[in-house]
């Protein structure tokens, strides 16, 4: 396990997983557009340190927006693919992420649920009977950043498109940079505050129960 390589910052490996933590402004899979992407990074790394291999299998398990830094989990064998995805369709998996917003809410530590639904590159939050409306879920608790920032820490109990950015938008108090939720403050270019802190699982394997971490670096 190294924890320094370059391009990418690796934060477990064996022989059947990988786990990354992603920058902010780089997505996970191609795109249409070709743009630079982790997968594309995760097999040439594979490929540079498995010489002697025919195939080097990636697979990541999950993704994260764009604009939001942290863990990403890759199968490096197929065998295991069905275990892990099987993980997180089965919400086994828990999802740890903090942010940073200019606002706090009236209520410092809280749930929130709502009915969510995406609606073409936004997600909106809606009443029950909507169609194709999905309950969403998540944990909050929030402390003091800076003098004019507050730390969110999240528990993500359900895992739909820009869910906790809609949430929190919901509650006046959008993401550090997310300017599509309706933040103005400034941040950085292809990023918002949020960070995906931490990544509970079984290993598919040896089923042993694997925390992986990995601190913020707000820019």
């Amino acid at each position: 396990m190294n924890n320094t390589l370059s391009p990418i910052q690796i934060l477990f490996e064996d022989e059947v997983i990988l786990v990354v933590n992603k920058p902010n402004g780089l997505m996970v899979e191609p795109d249409r557009n070709n743009y630079p992407n982790l997968l594309q990074q995760v097999k040439q790394y594979l490929k540079a340190s498995q010489v002697l291999r025919t195939e080097h299998y990636a697979q990541h398990i999950h993704r994260l927006d764009r604009p939001v830094s942290g863990i990403v989990l890759f199968a490096k064998q197929r065998s295991v693919l069905k275990n892990l995805s099987e993980q997180f369709a089965e919400r086994k998996v828990k999802k740890h992420y903090q942010a940073l917003t200019s606002k706090a809410p009236l209520q410092r530590k809280g749930v929130l649920e709502h009915w969510h639904r995406k609606e073409k590159k936004k997600a909106v939050l809606v009443s029950e009977d909507t169609l194709f409306a999905e309950k969403v879920k998540l944990e909050y608790e929030v402390f003091p950043y800076s003098q004019d920032l507050f730390l969110w820490k999240i528990a993500l109990h359900t895992g739909k498109f820009h869910q906790i950015r809609v949430q929190l938008a919901s509650l006046a108090c959008p993401i550090l940079g997310d300017e599509l939720y309706g933040d103005t403050g400034k941040y950085a270019p292809n990023a918002i505050a949020l960070h995906a802190s931490q990544l509970v699982f079984s290993h598919p394997v040896t089923g042993e129960n694997l925390s992986i971490l990995a601190d913020p670096q707000w820019v």
